[in-house]
């Protein structure tokens, strides 16, 4: 067996014991969490473009930033969504108007898990979602009680959910906005606080059309109250 001096075999022996060392560390070390976003760090980022693209359009309409109330009225035919606000004690104004550049399904309301329905009603916004896989997203309440309670009635189960508004300009069930849109309406929903924000949808702008009775004769005969409801809504805009 060959002998090796012996400062060849300490100098082997303290690279063996490096090599082992760094192996231990990185094995036993745990891994550096995942870089996630926060509404925060969204904000910092996004919030100040958003911020000035709206302001001139609430400095117009004479509402002051950020407004004490939001309502969002979208109209699934007509593809848009308006932007109406107001401050505290004010009387709701216009700001602006968005297309809509992605809503799957037709009039009517949305009845089941799959059917690819945007649903119909009048919403609260339970959450929003600064890691969406589409830029960016505000959880609607879908089912509301209105929605639950005849369903019940009609012995429907699995109503489906995560109804979002959003970024991008693909959906299924849900209101794509683009990006642009979807940070303002983000940024516009987290300075508000999204318990000052309603969200109207509707299958058609009522104001100024009905739906065609042909498709009217189609749909659940309490949609009937709904589109009542929605129309009374509408009127306050």
């Amino acid at each position: 067996m060959p002998r090796f001096p012996r400062p060849v075999l300490v100098f082997s022996a303290l690279l063996l014991l490096s090599l082992l060392g760094s192996w231990l560390v990185r094995f036993f070390e745990p891994s550096p969490p995942e870089q996630r976003e926060t509404i925060a760090s969204r904000l910092k980022a996004l919030g100040p473009k958003a911020e000035a693209r709206l302001r001139p359009a609430f400095e117009e309409a004479g509402v002051a930033w950020p407004p004490a109330r939001v309502v969002l009225a979208a109209f699934k035919e007509e593809k848009r969504l308006e932007l109406y606000a107001a401050q505290k004690g004010g009387a709701l104004r216009h700001i602006r108007s968005y297309p809509i550049l992605a809503a799957s399904g037709r009039p009517g309301p949305k009845l089941r898990e799959g059917d690819r329905q945007v649903p119909e009603g009048r919403y609260r916004i339970e959450y929003l979602n600064p890691n969406s896989r589409f830029h960016l997203s505000m959880k609607l309440d879908y089912p509301n009680a209105f929605d639950r309670r005849h369903a019940a009635a009609e012995g429907r189960t699995g109503l489906g959910g995560d109804i979002m508004i959003h970024g991008k300009a693909v959906s299924i069930g849900c209101l794509a906005m683009g990006d642009p849109a979807a940070e303002e309406l983000f940024v516009l929903a987290a300075r508000s606080g999204i318990e000052n924000v309603e969200v109207i949808i509707a299958p058609v702008d009522f104001r100024v059309r009905a739906l065609p009775e042909k498709l009217a004769a189609t749909l659940p005969p309490w949609t009937r109250e709904l589109y009542d409801d929605l129309r009374k809504a509408l009127a306050e805009l």
